[in-house]
């Protein structure tokens, strides 16, 4: 049940679900980062970190609290984020459940950019990034220009052009780390699989910058994304400015996945998984950018906690994947039975 509560000129619908859904996700992200800060060779219990936190602890635990580990806590909770917002914009634009970034090919195109510099070029942090957007918009254009037929993007011809152009992309990927130096190889690998390790504010912020300046037009324009679910025609019969809105969701969509990518490398199934859960629990019909948001944050916050509590470490895209991998074979199967009833 929504309720559209205006304020002069303003009008805004509230939904007591979406919102409690909202709140609680938050809450476990928060919690699950707290917990991620205690963790470590010098364990720190969850008072004392919030009491670092609040100005109000000891010098050395609010050392380790706030310039050691809260920047590795942060990073994944805005990369979080960012991945279930972009997941969201483009599993709702595909229409298709598998229209996801780490499926069709913006994650891997990203990861493909960073490479080059990394290994090839030699480009310091700021180069990275720009690797990192440029092979995420390159990557954009060409499956959304190899898709566009009869004046819309299929959302099926979609997801399979960029599947192949992902399959081509790793190949791409591993031809670079075969031909690199065996050091440049193995940190290059490490960063590959997602990892939130030795995270510090150096790229706490400049993600934090990002989403500042990508979130907010992503959720003005967010609550057209369910209209143009019903097709081109029908959202510009419903007053919708089709092209103008996709283009900048698609900015924003890019922006946001290559800025988590270069924050914590290409962290898998987080855009794939955070969407869909988040519209079960809140039960809508159409996309909720915001939930979507915060399901991805509070899952890769879970994932990182769950990664330091393993008894060997691992970097955190591991378990995202290993998730990520039972979600999809639910999906599919979830999928295809509705299919057959």
């Amino acid at each position: 049940m929504s309720r559209v509560v205006r304020a002069g000129a303003l009008s805004v619908r509230w939904e007591p679900r979406a919102a409690a859904v909202g709140v609680a996700l938050l809450a476990v992200g928060l919690a699950a980062a707290v917990f991620v800060v205690g963790t470590g060779d010098f364990p720190i219990p969850a008072p004392e970190v919030v009491r670092a936190l609040a100005g109000q602890g000891d010098a050395a635990t609010t050392f380790i609290v706030t310039e050691l580990r809260l920047p590795r806590a942060v990073a994944g909770l805005l990369a979080g984020l960012a991945l279930g917002i972009s997941g969201a914009i483009f599993q709702s634009m595909s229409r298709n459940p598998l229209g996801s970034p780490d499926l069709i090919g913006f994650t891997t195109g990203a990861s493909t950019g960073a490479l080059l510099q990394i290994l090839v070029l030699g480009g310091g942090t700021a180069s990275i990034a720009v690797g990192s957007v440029s092979g995420a918009v390159c990557t954009a254009a060409a499956v959304y220009a190899l898709s566009y037929r009869g004046g819309g993007v299929n959302g099926h011809r979609l997801v399979l052009i960029g599947v192949g152009a992902a399959a081509m992309l790793e190949a791409c990927n591993s031809y670079l780390i075969t031909r690199a130096e065996l050091r440049d190889a193995y940190e290059a690998a490490f960063w590959l699989t997602g990892s939130l390790n030795n995270r510090g504010w150096e790229h706490a912020v400049p993600l934090a910058l990002a989403l500042a300046v990508l979130v907010p037009p992503a959720l003005a324009y967010g609550g057209r994304l369910k209209m143009g679910e019903l097709g081109d025609d029908a959202a510009q019969a419903l007053g919708v400015p089709v092209q103008r809105s996709r283009a900048i969701l698609v900015a924003a969509g890019v922006g946001l996945i290559a800025a988590a990518t270069t924050a914590v490398g290409p962290v898998p199934f987080v855009a794939l998984a955070a969407p869909q859960l988040a519209r079960r629990l809140t039960r809508r019909t159409g996309p909720h950018l915001l939930s979507a948001g915060l399901m991805g944050a509070a899952l890769l916050a879970v994932s990182d906690l769950i990664s330091l509590k393993l008894p060997a470490a691992v970097p955190v895209g591991v378990v995202t994947g290993t998730l990520g991998g039972l979600y999809l074979v639910w999906l599919l199967t979830t999928t295809g039975r509705k299919g057959t009833t």
